[in-house]
């Protein structure tokens, strides 16, 4: 496809065709500005359950999930291919639906495109090998196949990175899939279907879009007995509901939820301007706050509270907020008027519970449209108060006092989630030791973030790991075939 706008008025994207939708369509605005953009079919239940059927039938009678590794490798790196070409394109939608801005290009745009090159690496790996097996009289095999049809769910906060992510780990394992974009993102999702449709060989009825704006023809995903699979990224509110739903047919599921991450700072650390730069960056600011794997609780040892408050208040006032369309923005809208009093109502009880905000908590003063709030730092918050348990998703940085390894580590884990993490200290044996105390699924050392891991939550930040050969064999299932010698 030639390089052109992917804002536009999308149809459904069902069976390789694009299918006007039943019902009405619905409004999809820019959150820096409030105009809309453009307008999105909203599937209702039948539509749903047609997508459904198109990615049974191609699972079940379709040449994708007995495709040769090689043939799925070939579309895949198709698919990395026409992202990389239409970076500019993809960064023009970012900044329009979403909020992204420059300094965000590489996790919303760029680094999609890469997850899609390794998603075609992944379709090579082994399907079948020997294991060594106790008692076996003959050699067992150990064999992985592919689950059958997925619904893919994915969120409003990172949706073309999550799109991506999702469709290239199920297509790679060489399922079939049903996306559902969020409604405040619908695009991210339909644009994806039309760079498969026109730059791709991937077979029609491999990757079905359809973007209903109610929970009735959602939910549709979760119940249907002819889907296998669940993977979903959203609230663990929403989390717990899919669980339920896909619970009356035993589908697999795969959930990366909310979390309310830590940064741990040590005694012995170097306090430089780079750290405190990328402390409120990787706590607060990185799209506007409204990141699950945001490292919002800023645990620092008490002696050192002031200085880090100080400086970090000094730094938040010197983020520019505002249209990412703009020259110079550092920090964007959130992503609706709704969500917005969400994070202003957050800042508000935690000042109510004795909390106090030392910088930010409202509306910039130069932004009389759009959804903007400032890089917001709270102190004088309790570990076990409302504002330090409960996820913001907003710009909102709450820093807490810890006296020695064994407090930090205490209120680190005084979370019900368990996403993320950071520890920052001179003595890397010692940061490490603290590491290995936090109970989340990933936790970076002085800023190094784990390589091709697996990505996921302990509690309530979800089930099951995402990314990498573990990410790969979440959308298989394993059999073992016992031959005889």
């Amino acid at each position: 496809m030639a390089s052109s706008s992917l804002v536009d008025d999308y149809d459904l994207f069902i069976n390789g065709n694009w299918v006007p939708a039943d019902g009405a369509r619905y409004e999809v605005t820019n959150p820096s500005t409030g105009e809309v953009l453009a307008t999105a079919p909203d599937a209702g239940v039948a539509q749903v359950e047609q997508a459904i059927a198109a990615a049974r039938t191609a699972f079940d009678s379709g040449p994708w999930a007995t495709a040769a590794p090689e043939e799925r490798a070939r579309c895949l790196q198709q698919f990395s291919d026409a992202l990389l070409a239409h970076g500019d394109d993809i960064y023009a939608l970012a900044q329009a639906e979403w909020g992204c801005t420059a300094n965000e290009r590489l996790i919303h745009v760029d680094g999609p495109a890469f997850m899609a090159g390794h998603s075609a690496e992944l379709a090579l790996e082994p399907a079948e090998a020997p294991m060594d097996a106790w008692g076996a009289a003959g050699t067992t095999l150990l064999r992985y196949e592919p689950l059958g049809v997925v619904a893919v769910m994915t969120p409003w906060n990172f949706p073309h990175t999550l799109n991506v992510m999702k469709v290239g780990a199920a297509l790679a394992a060489g399922n079939t899939l049903v996306l559902k974009p969020s409604p405040l993102t619908p695009l991210a999702g339909l644009a994806l279907a039309r760079i498969i449709k026109e730059e791709t060989d991937i077979p029609p009825g491999v990757v079905n879009v359809v973007t209903p704006a109610g929970v009735e023809a959602s939910r549709v995903l979760t119940l249907d007995p002819r889907v296998d699979m669940v993977s979903f990224t959203g609230s663990s509110a929403v989390g717990r509901d899919v669980m339920a739903g896909a619970a009356g047919t035993m589908k697999r599921i795969l959930l990366e939820c909310g979390g309310k991450s830590a940064s741990v700072l040590l005694d012995d650390v170097e306090l430089s301007d780079e750290l405190l730069e990328r402390l409120l960056f990787e706590g607060c600011t990185l799209h506007a706050g409204q990141a699950c794997i945001l490292n919002s609780r800023l645990v620092v040892p008490a002696e050192r509270h002031d200085e880090v408050v100080a400086r970090l208040v000094d730094l938040a006032r010197a983020v520019t907020v505002g249209n990412p369309a703009d020259d110079g923005v550092d920090m964007g809208p959130l992503i609706s008027r709704e969500h917005l009093e969400r994070v202003r109502g957050f800042v508000r009880r935690a000042e109510a519970d004795g909390a106090k905000v030392v910088t930010g908590g409202g509306t910039p003063g130069n932004r009389s449209a759009g959804n903007f709030f400032e890089p917001t730092i709270l102190t004088d918050a309790g570990p076990d108060s409302f504002i330090a348990q409960e996820e913001v998703f907003g710009p909102v940085l709450t820093v807490l006092r810890h006296r020695g390894d064994d407090d930090a580590a205490a209120i680190a884990n005084n979370s019900p989630y368990g996403l993320g993490g950071a520890v920052w200290g001179g003595d890397v044996e010692r940061a490490l030791a603290v590491a290995r105390r936090i109970r989340t699924g990933q936790v970076s050392i002085n800023g190094t973030i784990p390589g091709d891991a697996p990505f996921g939550g302990f509690k309530q930040s979800g089930i099951g790991r995402e990314g990498g050969v573990m990410g790969l064999r979440a959308y298989m299932e394993p059999k073992a075939i016992g031959v005889p010698a």
